[in-house]
């Protein structure tokens, strides 16, 4: 079968640009492919016009993944098989503890909602499937920074710029590498109202049958001041084991 020249070479463009966070630039680009620089110049151009790929602006210009591209793989993502079998288990765990539950995965520096269960009476909350926040100051990201080996949390950090949401939003790396340091103490993650003033979120990993953190589920209310949060941290940490355990992981957490 005769291949496209062009359409391989796109793939293999994104697949360059999506194993870079930091940004790959046109002259990195077409010396790894060895591509012409005016074969790799429209096919960028084409891709950043489409939002599969996004354009930072420097010295010189840098290519990293774009929203489009991470909707494709969210998308992709929906229809794999694990989706199918923790989705009964995160529905009726939203059920049980009254309260929104998402599960999310890592991209790049940001944590992606692939799944949302609500309960009956549902409380508004901004994330929907699809969308995206900031690793940083999310329940769901902190436990996958957390959770994830050095070489890999060290390249997602690098990419963070901590903006304030809240007066309680981390603001600097420092802070974040102690809330990190807790949070694998204790095996769960708070979003302590860094989001948003009035919620407050609560965080545990899923691991992958090779004991890599997969992503991670949350726990999302109202906040109440009366509410046991580590109490319900432990059941959101029971719940993560349980799902792992689903997803083929045997090992002990």
């Amino acid at each position: 079968m005769k291949l496209n020249r062009t359409t391989q070479r796109t793939i293999e463009i994104l697949k360059l640009i999506s194993q870079s966070p930091e940004g790959a630039t046109l002259d990195d680009i077409c010396k790894k492919l060895d591509l012409p620089k005016t074969s790799g110049y429209d096919i960028v151009t084409t891709l950043a016009e489409m939002n599969m790929v996004n354009v930072a602006k420097g010295q010189k210009q840098s290519y990293t993944i774009g929203l489009m591209a991470y909707r494709i793989g969210v998308n992709y993502t929906n229809n794999l098989d694990f989706i199918g079998t923790i989705e009964p288990v995160l529905k009726a765990f939203s059920k049980e503890v009254g309260k929104t539950v998402f599960f999310g995965i890592p991209s790049d520096h940001h944590v992606v909602y692939i799944c949302k269960f609500e309960p009956e009476n549902p409380i508004i909350t901004t994330a929907t499937v699809g969308s995206r926040n900031p690793m940083y100051c999310t329940s769901l990201g902190k436990v996958i920074l957390a959770y994830s080996s050095e070489e890999e949390r060290e390249k997602m950090i690098s990419r963070i710029k901590f903006t304030q949401y809240t007066e309680w939003t981390v603001k600097n790396k420092e802070q974040l590498m102690e809330e990190l340091e807790r949070v694998r103490e204790r095996g769960y993650a708070f979003d302590a109202r860094e989001m948003e003033e009035h919620m407050q979120c609560v965080g545990a990993p899923v691991f992958d049958r090779a004991g890599n953190v997969l992503g991670a589920i949350s726990v999302s209310s109202l906040y109440k001041p009366s509410e046991d949060y580590d109490a319900l941290g432990k059941l959101v940490w029971d719940k993560g084991a349980e799902v792992s355990g689903l997803l083929g992981f045997l090992g002990k957490i």
